[in-house]
């Protein structure tokens, strides 16, 4: 289970800002390409969304685990996103999915993301499903059933792994109270646009005045753009989504910067 527990120790367990789906998709395939060291960038939102053209990811109990696959090495990684009102998904059994898991699987790591998927469904199946998280009322309530959860997968596997996962749990607990008396949400996302016109300095368009004064301090802006590949400004990861070009060598780049709660 050991990216599912990443995933909820280094933030990727986040509200759903709507219940559509493809923008479900989009915005936790955007979360994965962000992680550092990610060697495929800017194209998971793609693959993603082309194969749940061809085969619906909801398996069931208001659950949906879409994912990408590489050829080769590399790490297993997973973002999660919680929708409190549910998305009318197209699953199995008909049922809104409150709970999003999206997958980034190398060749090399097919098996481990098989086992942690059978091992996560077995512990859904053992508690019932997942009512307490289509009722909850907060995202700390979902990160505990997650973790319940996990526990549960680990414990049936390899019995002896309790006192690890009962530690990680006050670990986690602790970590996510430090955030919330900092006040500090565990995400943040920054939607803008940087407009280039010839030579001219960028124009950044964000209804963010503090990261747009950031942004627009950041040496060299220009050349990171045009690169079309992830950067950093002031901890947080900058994707490209997309680039445009117009009449008179002017072009409009649209960006999204995430940062995770605690990153300096």
């Amino acid at each position: 289970m050991k990216s599912l527990l990443s995933a909820l120790d280094e933030g990727r367990l986040v509200e759903l800002p709507d219940a559509d789906k493809i923008k479900a998709l989009e915005y936790l395939a955007l979360l994965i390409e962000a992680i550092p060291g990610m060697a495929m960038r800017n194209d998971i939102v793609l693959e993603v969304k082309q194969r749940e053209s061809t085969g619906n990811t909801g398996i069931g109990k208001g659950v949906a685990c879409p994912h990408a696959r590489r050829e080769g090495e590399g790490d297993l990684f997973c973002a999660i996103g919680w929708s409190p009102q549910g998305i009318d998904y197209g699953a199995i059994d008909g049922q809104k999915v409150h709970i999003v898991i999206m997958y980034y699987i190398p060749d090399s790591q097919r098996n481990y993301y098989l086992k942690e998927l059978s091992g996560l469904a077995r512990a859904i199946e053992t508690t019932g499903g997942i009512t307490t998280i289509v009722n909850a009322k907060d995202i700390q309530t979902v990160r505990s059933q997650l973790l319940d959860w996990i526990g549960l997968a680990i414990d049936a596997a390899v019995p002896e792994s309790k006192a690890r996962m009962i530690k990680l749990q006050e670990k986690q607990a602790a970590s996510v109270a430090a955030g919330e008396a900092r006040g500090k949400a565990p995400i943040a996302i920054v939607p803008f646009s940087i407009i280039l016109v010839d030579t001219q300095k960028p124009i950044v368009l964000t209804p963010d005045p503090a990261f747009l004064r950031v942004v627009e301090s950041q040496p060299g802006l220009v050349d990171l753009v045009k690169k079309n590949e992830p950067f950093e400004v002031a901890g947080y990861q900058v994707i490209v989504r997309t680039s445009s070009s117009f009449a008179l060598n002017r072009f409009l780049h649209e960006c999204l910067a995430i940062k995770v709660g605690g990153q300096n």
